[in-house]
């Protein structure tokens, strides 16, 4: 597998990847990443927007892969954000997992184009 970028160029991806714990990624992985990265980028703008500067955030994402589908991703975030109250906090975290667009695409209509050879 490869991308534009050029930053997966070559991963192994595979079916053993999603079920038998070989090296390499798989589909799942690879959401869960772009959803923590996005909603980071989403919660620094958000906090931003609230006239706080993180130090730090850190997210992860918790997929779940059940019955053939990904039925529930799970944002975990660990900041640094100096001057802002929990409740603040709380509150922008809210936003940015509503408004980030990879939850946004997580909830939307798929659609495919194909061409047999």
């Amino acid at each position: 597998m490869s991308t534009g970028s050029s930053v997966l160029n070559n991963i192994s991806y595979n079916f053993r990847q999603r079920f038998e714990n070989e090296p390499g990624t798989n589909p799942e992985e690879l959401v869960a990443a772009a959803h923590a990265g996005c909603f980071s980028m989403k919660l620094s703008f958000v906090l931003g927007e609230a006239g706080f500067t993180p130090e730090s955030l850190e997210t992860k994402c918790e997929i779940t892969f059940e019955g053939g589908a990904v039925t529930k991703s799970h944002l975990i975030v660990k900041g640094k954000v100096p001057g802002i109250s929990k409740e603040q906090f709380d509150e922008a975290v809210k936003k940015a997992e509503q408004t980030c667009p990879i939850s946004k695409l997580l909830n939307t209509e798929i659609s495919s184009e194909a061409t047999l050879s």
